[in-house]
């Protein structure tokens, strides 16, 4: 009688334990700062959270630069021309019809300004397509319309519909994460390699994290790869980039970034969850 007790005594506390520590990963994933969402009026991007966005974002604000000052040569040499070389000016006009030098110049420079280009781009993209070793695991499906995960080396899935109106508050988003918040998130573990195995149920879709700088095409019968390493904690939204049918608007991509420990504590509470444990709590959810 007892032994029974103890035991009961046993179960008792590792329950009131397993649910401790399920509320506790709870609140430390509900605490989480909104980082990668888009913004009223903005027009840049969303802040950079991993090293392949940082060096995208460089990029695309070095080849706005050099675009702009190609344009300001061609416009310069226009004027130059309009007013040098008019008919008020050149009433005889000129009759050759070569310039050697000239020639080489318009040749060499356009092909300066492509080495310059693939001198920084090509490094920028070799890094994004080599897929490091990875330190978690994750397969994304697209389906119409919804999201569907999968930690392989965690024994873990679930899928991800977007929170209707109702919802954002008891969840604890906003009115303004409308379309943006899933009712259930990613949860990976910040400074940590992620590969991404990305494929799709029926159409195609893509996934795409815009604070990651992320997008792969999700292909049925195919399986694509990415891989980002997030450094900063906080809450990413992403979205279906290709047009998937009557509902492609309403998929998002919730993606929470939380430290080594909660990450942990996360994956052992969802395998209690997934087991039917009285202590189990929805912690991908916000």
């Amino acid at each position: 009688m007892r032994f029974g007790q103890r035991l009961a005594g046993l179960g008792a506390t590792l329950s009131a334990t397993l649910l401790a520590g399920a509320v506790a990963a709870q609140d430390a994933i509900s605490d989480l700062p909104i980082v990668g969402a888009p913004h009223p009026e903005g027009i840049g991007f969303q802040p950079a959270a991993t090293v392949t966005a940082r060096e995208q974002q460089w990029l695309d604000h070095m080849l706005m630069i050099l675009c702009a000052a190609v344009v300001a040569l061609v416009m310069v040499l226009l004027l130059i021309s309009i007013v040098r070389f008019n008919s008020r000016a050149n009433p005889t006009p000129a009759r050759f019809t070569h310039n050697t030098p000239l020639e080489i110049a318009w040749t060499l420079i356009p092909v300066l300004i492509l080495v310059v280009l693939g001198s920084f781009s090509l490094p920028v993209l070799f890094k994004q397509e080599e897929i490091p070793a990875a330190d978690v695991h994750l397969k994304v499906t697209g389906n119409q319309w919804f999201w569907s995960y999968e930690y392989p080396d965690e024994g873990i899935s679930f899928d991800a519909f977007m929170l209707a109106r109702e919802d954002l508050e008891a969840a604890g988003y906003t009115a303004d994460e409308y379309r943006l918040a899933a009712d259930n998130a990613v949860v990976i573990p910040v400074d940590k390699n992620v590969v991404v195995d990305v494929t799709a149920s029926d159409v195609i879709h893509a996934w795409y994290i815009p604070a990651f700088n992320v997008q792969h095409s999700a292909v049925p019968g195919r399986i694509g790869q990415l891989w980002f390493r997030a450094e900063k904690e906080g809450v990413y939204f992403g979205q279906c980039t290709t047009l998937c049918g009557k509902d492609h608007a309403y998929m998002p991509i919730t993606v929470k970034v939380v430290s080594q420990q909660v990450y942990d504590d996360w994956v052992a509470q969802t395998k209690t969850a997934g087991l039917g444990n009285s202590a189990a709590v929805r912690v991908a959810s916000n």
